[in-house]
């Protein structure tokens, strides 16, 4: 039996094909990541008397927020799940890496 040695047996062509299955925002264990619009930043960053600049960063390239199309200087609402309160609410600023 021949062994090919095209795209469909090396490592890229496997990776590549995972990358077009696996989607990292369906995840069960990748927690729910929304985009806020500028109106919803705006009113963030003046209820916690803050500035862009002291939000925590997320990379621009993170799998998670891939699907979100973010721009730099978006914000990034992170929920996720906690046994003490039901939810908890994390942002995220996003930057050029």
């Amino acid at each position: 039996m021949k062994v090919s040695s095209g795209p469909l047996c090396s490592r890229e062509g496997t990776r590549e094909r995972m990358k077009k299955k696996f989607k990292t925002d369906k995840h069960l264990l990748i927690p729910k990541h929304t985009k806020l619009s500028d109106a919803q930043k705006e009113k963030l960053l003046e209820k916690y008397n803050i500035s862009i600049k002291e939000l925590p960063r997320i990379f621009k390239t993170d799998p998670a927020i891939s699907s979100l199309n973010p721009k730099p200087k978006d914000v990034i609402r992170i929920a996720r799940r906690s046994q003490t309160a039901s939810e908890a609410i994390f942002y995220r600023v996003v930057i050029d890496v």
